[in-house]
């Protein structure tokens, strides 16, 4: 893989278009790609009711919406780094079969926080 080349990443809160840490993704030359939903195998935690963390579920999950942006392989890392502490990247299965790097939460983050899931992501959480 080439310095220059970007790579698809799947984002779920405040990562997002309009959101507090959107410049993030700008500011590493990301670009949007598209809206997309996870494969139902997800659950979302709102953490302190600042941003959500998305786990993915043996049962009990559901497609979450969300973002998918172009990420310069160099920008991966900064915009890692600047993600709230206990958020990672993995992989994330999108509800089309595709599987692209993702934003997701460590288990023990989302303990004792507001299970989200039914409301499907945090735009529509925001917008309650």
């Amino acid at each position: 893989m080439e310095m220059n080349e970007a790579v698809y990443l799947a984002v779920n809160g405040t990562l997002m278009r309009g959101l507090e840490l959107n410049p993030n993704l700008l500011n590493v030359g990301a670009t949007f790609v598209k809206e997309a939903y996870t494969e139902p195998a997800y659950r979302l935690w709102s953490i302190n009711d600042v941003h959500p963390a998305m786990l993915r579920v043996a049962e009990g999950g559901v497609s979450v919406a969300l973002e998918v942006w172009s990420v310069p392989v160099a920008g991966l890392a900064i915009i890692l780094l600047q993600e709230p502490p206990g958020l990672c990247i993995g992989k994330v299965k999108l509800v089309d079969g595709e599987e692209v790097l993702g934003v997701l939460g460590e288990p023990i983050l989302c303990e004792g926080q507001t299970e989200i899931t039914e409301l499907g992501g945090w735009r529509a959480y925001l917008n309650r």
